[in-house]
């Protein structure tokens, strides 16, 4: 029987790759090379949190091929490292896990486009948008851009997975909504509490590390 999944319509496929180049281009661009070369810390942080993050996305459950749920992780590392190295680091362990077998290599763009570009994108936007409606403050940082900014992620990245699966007919609606859309408000409550436990154990003991938090601003203005 042949795999469902080799049926997605060759334009998501093509659409996917140019969106996956045209981000990962882009984030080339902003990446502060001088600066990371500079501090082998970081290097060790983001190496660090690249081989965590492919960990964590091979633990998955799902019933369908194409409906597995997994821990994305996506909104802390997109806080902790910025857009640009976030979707380099998440770039980078799709591909890893990619190569191991856990995902196909066909899905490769529009799993890097679900799960890497959607949640650091929406994460970023609206940390933006926190910034800009709220004056700084600690906990909205916390609540808000973490804990809220991970569930809401999540849900994101769900929906534009389930978006392609539906349209390009490979799961009936039915499926898709019984086997995953109905889960996720499910998902993102443990996906926020997590990159909200995360964000707050490295705000606490290692601010510095946090490339989109500035004490100053947060918290010894205050």
């Amino acid at each position: 029987m042949d795999d469902p999944i080799l049926d997605i319509n060759l334009m998501w496929h093509l659409v996917a790759a140019l969106l996956a180049l045209t981000s990962i281009w882009s984030a080339f661009r902003r990446v502060p090379f001088n600066a990371l070369w500079a501090e082998p810390r970081l290097q060790h942080l983001l190496f660090g949190a690249m081989v965590l993050l492919m960990l964590t996305w091979t633990f998955r459950a799902g019933l369908s091929e194409g409906l597995s749920v997994h821990f994305l992780g996506m909104t802390a590392l997109t806080l902790m490292f910025g857009w640009d190295l976030a979707i380099l680091a998440g770039a980078i362990a799709m591909l890893g896990i990619t190569l191991v077998g856990v995902e196909r290599f066909d899905m490769l763009a529009i799993n890097f486009i679900a799960v890497v570009v959607v949640p650091a994108t929406l994460t970023i936007s609206f940390l933006k948008y926190i910034e800009k409606r709220y004056p700084p403050n600690f906990f909205a940082y916390l609540f808000l851009a973490a804990f809220i900014g991970g569930g809401f992620a999540v849900a994101c990245s769900g929906l534009t997975l389930s978006l392609v699966l539906g349209l390009s007919g490979i799961h009936s609606w039915q499926t898709i909504y019984h086997e995953y859309i109905s889960f996720l408000p499910l998902i993102m409550f443990p996906e926020g509490l997590i990159n909200g436990i995360l964000m707050t154990a490295v705000m606490v003991f290692h601010p510095d590390w946090i490339r989109t938090f500035d004490a100053a601003k947060y918290i010894d203005n205050q």
